[in-house]
């Protein structure tokens, strides 16, 4: 691995950050499992000694207001624009994300165990003025970059996850989260 210790940045112009959704429900083959991406997004990290991540070392902030619907799969019919720009209204809206209130989704770490070839690392993710605690796995690649994931389960946070048709149709709980990054020397 060539990260070393010292402080790095990263964000969208060094890699990408997604959430996968699933719809669940009697009408969810009405609806679309969905591929969002964060278009604006930061963070920093400080690598410690022997590679390890002191508490507080990571943090991440996502625009809200920065998700687009990359893809949409199943489905009665492909998604449209006017689909695309519905979906992201309603996660900025007040019923769910509230991105007029609370503009950025924070990640700020907390612990960090493991090393290159696989790590936990833990910390508190506030998602609509609600901090919770989540745990991100990851790996650094043979070429350097970093992957990892983490599940959010919505209603952990206090949000409902969107329904529609009377119920019928509505998103599964859990979102996952995924991300594929470079890290760069912070000067």
């Amino acid at each position: 691995m060539a990260v070393s210790t010292g402080k790095y940045r990263f964000g969208n112009d060094t890699g990408w950050l997604r959430l996968h959704t699933e719809r669940t429900g009697l009408g969810r083959r009405a609806g679309h499992d969905l591929l969002l991406e964060a278009t604006r997004w930061s963070g920093t990290a400080a690598i410690g000694a022997d590679g390890q991540v002191p508490s507080g070392a990571v943090r991440v902030e996502v625009e809200v207001a920065s998700l687009t619907v990359r893809e949409g799969s199943g489905g009665l019919k492909p998604l449209t624009d006017h689909d695309r720009e519905e979906i992201v209204h309603q996660l900025c809206s007040g019923k769910l994300l509230d991105a007029h209130r609370h503009p950025t989704v924070t990640f700020v770490s907390t612990g960090f165990t493991g090393g290159a070839e696989g790590f936990e690392l833990t910390g508190d993710l506030t998602v609509a003025g609600s901090t919770e605690n989540v745990t991100v796995s990851g790996a650094v690649g043979t070429d350097d970059r970093i992957r990892g994931s983490a599940t959010v389960r919505q209603t952990r946070w206090g949000i409902k996850p969107y329904s529609a048709f009377l119920g019928a149709l509505k998103l599964a709980d859990d979102v996952a989260v995924s991300f594929d990054t470079a890290l760069i020397p912070a000067g």
